[in-house]
């Protein structure tokens, strides 16, 4: 579970010791060093997709991916020129058990994510993807990503009609069949059945808390990988969530 420092969910002391006992273990500089270090070099660039989105008259869509914890994912595609908005949130399971404090037990179904809303008349669904595989994430850790562990940190994406379906799947296979990666991809292309805002104190994390530990160690070497990587798809002021609950 990634930690918080500057504000705890309330009602769980299990959540506050978890907390507490992350803080202390990524303090240590020496360890936060080697994972800066090790988070550059893990960024792949893959190829752009050879199947993508038909791009019709409508300029607002919306994508749903999970790739570890949210901070991070929403952090990046908030630099990302083309959104319109990042929310975080929880995809997967019931509304009644998209809360904090219930998903991090792991057997809610629901998997941290975020609701990216796009225009695709300046980038499509297959870009997004493109940026979800290259730096928001690692494909090849199953069912945790970096220190976070669980199924509620999973790789996985929600499409929301059939043709972010079919372009998913054809990017993950052709991803496969070109061996970009070391391993093999355990992103699951799953169904939709809804998306839940995360609790306000989430939202915009990276951008509200850049010196925080986890968000220094684990996300800030995404953001500049995006910025490397995709320099023609950067921005370098994020779009921020104005509204959530």
């Amino acid at each position: 579970m990634h930690t918080n420092n500057t504000r705890q969910a309330p009602g769980s002391k299990r959540s506050a010791i978890a907390r507490l006992a992350g803080c202390v273990a990524i303090a240590a500089s020496v360890f936060a060093a080697q994972r800066i270090a090790n988070s550059a070099e893990s960024a792949i660039r893959t190829p752009p997709p050879a199947q993508d989105e038909k791009v019709g008259a409508t300029h607002s869509e919306t994508a749903v991916f999970a790739g570890g914890c949210f901070w991070g994912v929403q952090g990046v595609f908030e630099h990302v020129r083309g959104v319109k908005q990042v929310a975080a949130g929880y995809t997967g399971g019931a509304a009644a058990t998209a809360q904090y404090e219930t998903v991090s037990d792991g057997d809610t179904g629901h998997a941290e994510s975020v609701q990216i809303t796009y225009d695709p008349t300046q980038i499509t669904y297959g870009r997004l993807l493109q940026i979800f595989f290259s730096v928001a994430h690692d494909p090849t850790e199953l069912d945790y990503q970096g220190p976070d562990h669980g199924t509620q940190y999973r790789s996985a994406i929600f499409p929301t009609n059939p043709d972010q379906r079919s372009v998913a799947q054809s990017y993950i296979a052709q991803l496969d069949r070109a061996h970009v990666f070391s391993g093999p991809i355990v992103t699951r292309v799953e169904s939709f059945k809804g998306f839940y805002p995360a609790e306000a104190y989430h939202q915009n994390y990276l951008v509200l808390h850049p010196d925080y530990p986890y968000i220094v160690i684990n996300d800030l070497p995404k953001v500049n990988e995006l910025k490397r990587t995709f320099p023609d798809l950067y921005r370098n002021d994020p779009v921020l969530l104005k509204a959530s609950k």
